[in-house]
């Protein structure tokens, strides 16, 4: 068994579902003590469990710089430190036109998809600087690296991910921490369901359907992209072998943001 991270300690934001999941379940894998952090308590506590020692589940709401620190310093206490963090957790903007969008999500997408990886990020430097230094992993997203229609909140949101990771690399870089970011294009994650709140079950999978129609045109590889496939990235900027990457935000796409396929041949 590969144990490239064997006492090692993690935080995964977000992680009970989708990418955070998979995230978590890749470092228990590779020998790390993972502390799983969400809002869904549920989820989070079955996971857990499922996963058994070395993994534990805290429910946390992002959102809330106190609760983000309390993770952090439980964290510490309960694990005896921290090397790797994981700002995963988000949520979208409701799939509305712009001109119809009343904007009353703002406050609690830009809570969560920034406010919580700024927090997140400050508070395990914070420790990682008195301790040797560590990894930070912030996850953006093709839509804050590459224009294009919908979800406006959503996409500004993660735009402020990457320039906040570039920045704070450059910062964090004298206390020997990296400050990476991954921005994932075409995964199948709830996200895209979380988006569509207030649609019937049908309009919801008319919805899904064309929104993968959209990305499977979009994107030079022939396959989807998975959770995993976002997962190994995480690892590697966390890892040894990245241990000379810092700022970098590294996109998890299919080729989608290296320009158009080409015509698939029947």
């Amino acid at each position: 068994m590969n144990s490239e991270f064997a006492g090692k300690v993690v935080v995964v934001t977000g992680g009970a579902s989708g990418i955070g999941r998979a995230t978590v379940e890749l470092f228990r894998e590779l020998g790390a003590t993972v502390m799983l952090a969400d809002v869904d308590r549920d989820r989070g506590e079955q996971l857990a469990g499922e996963l058994g020692e070395r993994v534990e589940f805290r429910q946390v709401d992002v959102g809330r710089p106190d609760q983000v620190e309390t993770l952090v310093s439980h964290t510490v206490e309960r694990w005896g430190g921290l090397h790797v963090m994981v700002n995963n957790a988000a949520v979208s903007s409701p799939l509305a036109r712009f001109l119809d969008d009343d904007l009353s999500a703002f406050e609690r997408i830009m809570s969560v998809n920034v406010l919580g990886v700024m927090a997140g990020t400050q508070c395990a430097a914070r420790h990682m600087a008195r301790n040797g230094g560590g990894a930070i992993v912030n996850m953006t997203s093709i839509g804050g690296t590459q224009a294009g229609g919908g979800v406006m909140i959503y996409r500004a949101s993660k735009a402020a991910v990457v320039q906040f990771t570039k920045s704070v690399a450059i910062e964090l870089a004298r206390n020997d921490i990296r400050v990476n970011a991954i921005a994932p294009g075409n995964i199948p994650t709830s996200l895209l369901a979380s988006s569509a709140a207030g649609m019937s079950e049908q309009e919801i999978e008319r919805q899904e359907r064309a929104v993968r129609e959209v990305m499977r045109k979009n994107r030079p590889l022939p396959r989807e992209g998975t959770p995993a496939d976002v997962a190994e990235a995480v690892a590697y900027l966390a890892g040894d072998r990245a241990r000379y990457v810092t700022g970098v935000v590294l996109p998890v796409d299919g080729g989608t943001s290296a320009g158009k396929p080409l015509p698939r041949r029947e």
